[in-house]
């Protein structure tokens, strides 16, 4: 053996042993955020500033039109699939994109064809979109900021959740909101092991 050598292998083996134990932490997904036409600015700086939180590599876009494809005539809605496919085009395995709409907007659920929704993330995906829609009026930056980051948990793999007061439970046909108060704690350590900054 070269003893000239040892101190050099030693130094490696400490640092190797010191890496297992403090791991860098993940590096999360890009988040960006995608107003569409007549969506209020003072609500995007709501989702941006609570999404900047999270993940400091939030980006926003300049805001574009819905695109017509996805415009549904029978109910005046915007199809919510439709917008999200729209969007993945920008995106990529490194971004997750968030749609923001004050349009009504809609997918197929079992048997009904153009169910009304607050807001859609494929489980996982590269996008979302979210709609004030449905929303109430008099708590909306509240309700919005909790809507964003339920469709944005998906994105990132998350289900719906059983606990009634996490962001991920399931609105079933209402807005429960108000009754939410974060993500429980399961639903909070798979966010962190995806990158999130959650307290």
């Amino acid at each position: 053996m070269n003893l000239r050598a040892f101190p050099l292998i030693f130094i490696v083996l400490l640092l190797s042993v010191s890496s297992c134990r403090n791991p860098l932490p993940p590096a999360s997904r890009v988040f960006v955020i995608q107003p569409f036409s007549g969506f209020p600015s003072s609500h995007v700086a709501t989702v941006y500033e609570i999404l900047k939180q999270i993940n400091s590599k939030t980006i926003l876009r300049k805001s574009i039109p819905l695109p017509l494809t996805s415009f549904s005539p029978p109910k005046n809605r915007y199809r919510a699939d439709s917008i999200i496919n729209y969007l993945n085009h920008f995106g990529s395995a490194d971004t997750v994109i968030i749609g923001l709409t004050n349009k009504d907007i809609s997918t197929s659920k079992e048997k009904i064809l153009d169910w009304g929704v607050m807001g859609l993330g494929f489980q996982p995906g590269n996008a979302c979109v979210v709609s004030t829609f449905r929303l109430s009026k008099t708590e909306l930056s509240g309700q919005l900021y909790k809507l964003a980051l339920h469709e944005l948990g998906h994105t990132q793999g998350l289900p719906h959740c059983k606990n009634p007061a996490c962001y991920m439970r399931d609105a079933e046909g209402g807005n429960h909101l108000d009754e939410e108060t974060g993500f429980c704690q399961s639903c909070k350590s798979f966010l962190k092991s995806k990158g999130w900054l959650l307290k």
